[in-house]
């Protein structure tokens, strides 16, 4: 059974939910301009995003003078495409996605391969093909040296990342043996990249390269299937087994509905995903229109990142000059989250493991800066209750009633409230 749509009109509170979700905050316009709408309407035009980018980034890694300095620009152009873009859930997607399919730049240091692969999950931020997008980032010279998988090759074979395509990228554990590890890794045997290595080499670009001499070529069984099968065959084999579904939309629900998935709800996406043979598109436009997806309020705790851009976004997004920027990508790293660099190829956590007194005390010094610091952005205007804390009745009216507008931010941005979504 598909999830039961939401039968109503959004409403103000609804349609501020919907943006704290799916745009990292919500503005009144933004809920003025959602009111009235059904929410099948809403999610479908909220994916149907394009390339447009954030005008004026004042960050080029392609002018980086050492490797070091291009993962920083790196860092700082994403974040302020997270910050700006008009694409909001794309940009979501993409975090998302770079939490799924890992790479960090403990390894990955080469500018046109970090940007190849950011650009790879916003192409496939709202796939209809999840298949292909496993098969683009196994290719990927990202994942290829991440994973040693560029090291693959036929006698030697390196298990690296046959094993995390099962068990983090796939099907999850339990599906799968230890033999189909094996299996795999023969299968992957041959592929490679050309271009871009060493620290020397760090703005060249890489592509992916096929070594026919390096391929093991012999028969295989992977996942109950038997052949000759190469790279391609065993991540497509991965990428379509009905295990995928589950494990891959019970990440989704845990981007956009709760830290701790209803495994019902789980099952229903689930079966979305076999029904539409992995378009990922269709199961967000049905899990972001669902009654479930509204049902759930202040059911996720916004990651470092999520929180920061959420400030900003909620405040109306005020230009913050450049170093401002760079504080927040280093801001939010101290808090636990730096951009492409997950702490373990498994990536974060998220939920409570967000939550540390180091962390609530650098998200009140970061709502200070954007609020009652000397260094604080304008604002044209004022986000209302609504915006920040996604209800009409606000819980801290009884203690910011004395409060100037700039000391009511504040309160509001390190509330509970603002802290969850």
């Amino acid at each position: 059974m598909p999830l039961p749509p939401l039968s109503r009109k959004l409403t103000a509170e609804d349609a501020a939910h919907f943006l704290r979700r799916t745009a990292f905050g919500a503005t009144d316009a933004g809920i003025r301009d959602l009111v009235g709408q059904g929410a099948r309407e809403v999610a479908r035009a909220a994916l149907a995003f394009g390339d447009e980018r954030a005008p004026g980034n004042p960050f080029n890694p392609a002018e980086a003078a050492t490797p070091f300095a291009g993962v920083q620009l790196t860092r700082a152009a994403w974040l302020f495409e997270l910050l700006y873009s008009p694409q909001p859930l794309r940009e979501l997607l993409a975090l998302t996605w770079s939490n799924h399919f890992v790479v960090a730049t403990d390894k990955v240091r080469n500018v046109p391969v970090l940007a190849g692969y950011l650009n790879l999950l916003r192409r496939h931020a709202a796939t209809t093909d999840f298949a292909r997008f496993a098969l683009e980032v196994a290719q990927s010279p990202a994942m290829l040296r991440y994973l040693d998988a560029d090291q693959n090759r036929k006698g030697r074979p390196n298990e690296n990342f046959s094993r995390e395509l099962l068990e983090l990228f796939t099907t999850g554990i339990g599906p799968y043996t230890e033999r189909d590890v094996q299996e795999g890794a023969r299968a992957l045997t041959g592929w490679t990249f050309r271009g871009g290595r060493g620290n020397q080499k760090f703005l060249e670009d890489s592509e992916f390269f096929f070594i026919s001499g390096q391929h093991d070529g012999g028969r295989k069984t992977y996942l109950g299937q038997s052949g000759n099968l190469r790279g391609e065959d065993v991540v497509r084999i991965a990428a379509t087994h009905p295990a995928t579904a589950t494990f891959v939309s019970r990440k989704l629900h845990r981007a956009f509905v709760a830290d701790t998935p209803d495994e019902g709800a789980v099952a229903a996406s689930a079966e979305t995903w076999r029904r539409t043979n992995g378009n990922v598109r269709a199961v967000l436009e049905e899990l972001l229109a669902s009654e479930h997806f509204y049902s759930r309020r202040a059911a996720i705790i916004r990651g470092p990142v999520a929180f920061t851009v959420a400030a900003v976004r909620t405040l109306g997004g005020p230009r913050l000059d450049t170093r401002q920027i760079l504080n927040l990508a280093q801001t939010a790293g101290r808090m636990g989250q730096f951009l492409l660099e997950p702490d373990t190829v498994k990536g974060w956590d998220g939920g409570r493991e967000w939550v540390g007194d180091t962390a609530l005390l650098l998200r009140m010094q970061l709502a200070a800066s954007l609020t009652v610091g000397n260094t604080a952005p304008k604002l044209e205007i004022l986000p209302s209750d609504l915006a920040l804390l996604g209800t009409q009745r606000s819980p801290l009216a009884g203690v910011t009633g004395g409060l100037n507008p700039k000391q009511r931010l504040y309160l509001s941005l390190i509330s509970p409230e603002f802290g969850l979504a």
